[in-house]
């Protein structure tokens, strides 16, 4: 099997599925604040009608062919991917397909106790559970509900199930900077690994402001009092984030790490796919050029047309993206397209 190179020669080998748009949190950057409940969102096209997001058997469909042309990583996402229902026997069906190394879960951690055992004895080992605060009631403030306590509970759950476990905590001045020693410790404490997100500017109602960026180097500044930080090497290889080891003056130690799409791009090394829930399939996520595979699914397509849909795709992501530039002018995002759709 020839691997998928776009005309970068960036190997492509990892799909992000979006399941679901909807959620069971109101972050501040991702669901526009001045909806709440998903019946208004329905009304105003924020959250797409179930007839609308594919269907399991469609999504299955897509993701053995990519898996056939040499994808073999798959992670899910949202919204928040455990809110759809029937995702358990949708993993279970997944796990069944044949060249398929790996499949990952990025989750809210709301309903993850609820949840992990299954889980995990379906084979999901790796979750990235989105994080931005320690306080229950900077919590409520950031995401709109008050389930920091379901949060937390999942997590530890999760760890003593055994998976292997990252948070995902968005940087921004003012709302959480104060935490960022504390998050720092957590990793020295529990075995997951934090990674410290630059906040950016993405969809038409995101809450980006300019005075609430912290790039990356700041945030190193900021938690040097919990320990000295050394790179691992080659961590770029296996995805995004900049990996370092922390080790506090105990000698004990942790990882952390950060990822910089403003201020460090990652590009040249982006290896990915994403299917949104509308399923739209983007080569890139701050950029809003897309795929219509829904509507080759639902008109009869073959299987071979799917697959040049998806090389195409493929040979059509660009190089980069000019998020800095947007942070830099007027702070208006390139990437319109809803977060919570395209999967985060």
């Amino acid at each position: 099997m020839h691997p998928l190179v776009d005309q970068f020669s960036r190997t492509i080998s990892y799909l992000r599925l979006s399941i679901t748009d909807r959620c069971n949190l109101r972050c501040m950057y991702c669901m526009p604040k001045d909806e709440e409940d998903s019946a208004t969102f329905s009304k105003t096209g924020e959250i797409l009608h179930p007839s609308d997001l594919l269907s399991y058997e469609e999504l299955l469909r897509v993701v053995r062919i990519a898996v056939e042309m040499g994808m073999n990583k798959l992670r899910l996402t949202g919204g928040e991917p455990l809110v759809r229902r029937g995702i358990l026997d949708f993993i279970h069906e997944l796990f069944r397909l044949n060249g398929l190394n790996e499949v990952r879960l990025t989750t809210n951690g709301v309903l993850l106790s609820d949840y992990a055992e299954r889980l995990f004895s379906e084979g999901v080992q790796h979750i990235n559970v989105s994080l931005d605060t320690l306080h229950e009631k900077k919590f409520q403030k950031i995401t709109g509900r008050n389930y920091f306590q379901k949060v937390w509970e999942g997590l530890l759950k999760a760890r003593d199930l055994g998976f292997k476990i990252k948070i995902n905590v968005v940087a921004m001045k003012g709302i959480n900077d104060d935490e960022f020693v504390d998050f720092a410790r957590l990793a020295l404490r529990e075995p997951f690994q934090v990674r410290f997100i630059e906040f950016m500017p993405l969809g038409e109602k995101s809450s980006w402001q300019k005075e609430q960026f912290i790039k990356t180097e700041d945030i190193k500044k900021s938690i040097e009092e919990a320990g000295d930080l050394s790179p691992v090497k080659n961590s770029r290889a296996k995805g995004p984030a900049r990996v370092y080891e922390l080790t506090d003056n105990s000698g004990r130690k942790g990882t952390v790490g950060f990822i910089s799409p403003i201020s460090h791009h990652f590009c040249d090394q982006c290896n990915r796919l994403r299917l949104t829930s509308g399923g739209q399939l983007r080569s890139c996520l701050l950029n809003d050029m897309e795929t219509d595979l829904k509507g080759l699914l639902r008109n009869g397509a073959t299987d071979e047309k799917l697959r040049d849909s998806i090389r195409q795709t493929i040979l059509n992501k660009p190089k980069g993206h000019s998020l800095q530039e947007d942070c830099e002018g007027n702070g208006r995002p390139s990437c319109s397209g809803q977060m919570s759709r395209i999967g985060g």
